[in-house]
Order: structure tokens, then sequence, then C-alpha cells
């Protein structure tokens, strides 16, 4: 029985586990950081209408003036924390799908160096040539984007799905 390409792809890749590891923990806090923002405007818009009596005021507490500066500063670490973690994931994804990718055409190149010569008559050379570069090229663009991206919308439906439960 043969196993589904994504699992054959994560048994490939498990000497980059850290790195994967990484990536994933990136993508998913950039995500959670991506969806603070308009939970930082309704406190704020909270904070505008009930004035003391607001979520953050403490029961009267904290003035709204305070809890909106507050806001203002949280903010700003939040979007610094989500660029932060943006430039990280990309940073790690490009690095893993480069070194897969790289990993491959080696394996790729020294599994046709152990062919028979026969193997080689009955095929084309471009059609070698095609799956050692635009397959693993493919492989390589999804790792480069399209894992984060399944990553992304799986946090988004968890965070906004756990929000509304």
């Amino acid at each position: 029985m043969e196993t589904a390409p994504l699992q054959r792809l994560f048994q490939y890749s498990r000497r980059y586990r850290d790195l994967t590891n990484q990536a994933i923990v990136c993508s998913i806090l950039n995500k959670i950081f991506d969806l603070a923002p308009p939970a930082l405007i309704g406190l704020a818009v909270d904070t505008v209408v009930r004035r003391e009596e607001a979520w953050l005021g403490g029961g009267g507490a904290i003035p709204p003036e305070r809890q909106l500066i507050f806001l203002s500063l949280f903010s700003a670490v939040v979007w610094a924390l989500e660029s932060g973690f943006e430039y990280a994931y990309a940073r790690l994804w490009r690095n893993l799908a480069q070194n897969i990718q790289h990993d491959l055409r080696l394996d790729a190149y020294s599994h046709l160096q152990e062919l028979e010569m026969a193997f080689f008559e009955e095929r084309s050379t471009g059609g070698l040539m095609s799956i050692l570069s635009d397959d693993i090229n493919q492989l390589e663009r999804f790792l480069d984007g399209g894992a984060n991206e399944v990553l992304q919308v799986l946090t988004t439906v968890l965070v906004v799905g756990e929000h509304f439960w």
C-alpha cells in the first residue's frame, strides 16, 4: 500500500524537524497576532462608548484616556510582533523549501545514476528532466508558500471558531 504524498514528504523531511516546527510556530503566531487588531478596535470602541465601565476600565478604576493609551501601545506591540513573525516564517519556510529541494535533487540524481541503461532506452530524457526540475520546483513552491497558507487558514478557523464558542 502506497503512503499519501504529504505523509511521504513529512517522512522525507524528518531531518529538518526543528526547522519545520519553528516555521509552523511562526506561521501560527503570525496569524494570531494578525487577528488581534479587530479585537483591539472593539476594545477601543467599548472604551469610548462605556468610558469607565468598559471591560478594561476595571469597574471605574482606570480612566478612559489611560485605557486608550494602553490600547494604542498594545496595538503597536501586536503589529510589531505580527511583522516579526511574518518575517520569521517567510525566512524559515523558504530555507526549508530550498533545503528539501536540494536534497531531493541530489537523491534523484543519485538514484538515476544507479539505474540500468535499459531504463533510459525506454524513457525520454525530456520526461526525466521534467521530473527533476519542474516537479521538484512545484514542491519547493508549495513549501515556500502553500504550507504557510494552509496553516494560516486552519489557525483562522480555530481562533475565530474558539472565540464564538
